[in-house]
């Protein structure tokens, strides 16, 4: 599967139903990637992909720092054995109170628990114009 904004309809979205986690890559000041373990969400419909996270956290610094008006650059990726997929896009930080419960709701959804709740908690919101993979 390989897609852009006009194709994310190839996107397996059972395989995002699915209980995986995923890997969220941000860029580094020094151009590097700083890749950490996330759980995340994808509504196929909107093209949007869901992180939760604390505001303090190192990938929301970097998504901050590196975002132009379109948002900061990001892949966001989950694997089970052969079959994988990559989602990229833009990301922005959201942090008022609906979009994170929200968020909240659709990783419960996905993971079977909701989350401790946490003041601190922000969604990084990921607008995906592009889609890798093997379902």
């Amino acid at each position: 599967m390989s897609s852009d904004a006009s194709n994310l309809s190839r996107v397996d979205p059972a395989f995002w139903r699915e209980y995986h986690l995923c890997t969220l890559s941000t860029q580094r000041p020094d151009g590097s990637l700083h890749v950490v373990p996330v759980g995340a969400t994808f509504d196929p419909a909107s093209g949007t992909a869901r992180v939760i996270t604390n505001r303090n956290s190192r990938k929301v610094a970097h998504i901050l720092r590196s975002a132009d008006p379109a948002g900061a650059r990001v892949a966001l990726c989950q694997v089970d054995r052969k079959r994988w997929s990559t989602l990229e896009g833009r990301a922005r930080i959201l942090t008022d109170a609906a979009s994170v419960a929200d968020a909240v709701e659709r990783y419960a959804e996905r993971y079977g628990r909701t989350p401790s709740p946490n003041p601190d908690r922000v969604v990084i919101e990921i607008t995906v114009s592009r889609a890798l993979g093997r379902c």
